[in-house]
């Protein structure tokens, strides 16, 4: 639904509700199966978590955005209509093996998987 910075500035401007309360500090945890959360009003359903393993061909940018133009890895994965970002980087002309997900709990074990 947003990036962590966006849903941050979200909860900041008070239009995130955890059970009918509006939230007023960063990082709360909420568990899907038990509370509400709403934005601007409207109920917020999970998405079903997906996982890519994605061969990335040199050229393309490990980013969300570039301001210059350049290929994405986002473009190789454009009909899948989920917020997808990659865990980890690889160089804009280096090619091999990238992961790729809409689940957040992976963005937290990302620098334990790489310290293996």
């Amino acid at each position: 639904m947003a990036s962590r910075r966006e849903a941050e500035r979200w909860i900041s401007l008070g239009r995130v509700e955890v059970n009918d309360r509006i939230v007023t500090e960063q990082g709360i945890k909420v568990d899907h199966g038990e509370d509400t959360v709403k934005v601007d009003g409207r109920v917020v359903t999970p998405e079903n978590n997906i996982y890519i393993i994605l061969h990335k061909p040199a050229g393309y940018l490990c980013s969300m955005k570039d301001d210059f133009g350049r290929p994405l890895v986002t473009d190789l994965i454009r009909d899948i209509p989920q917020r997808i970002y990659h865990v980890g980087r690889l160089d804009l002309d280096s090619e091999g093996l990238l992961i790729m997900t809409n689940d957040g709990r992976s963005e937290e074990h990302t620098s334990e998987l790489q310290s293996h």
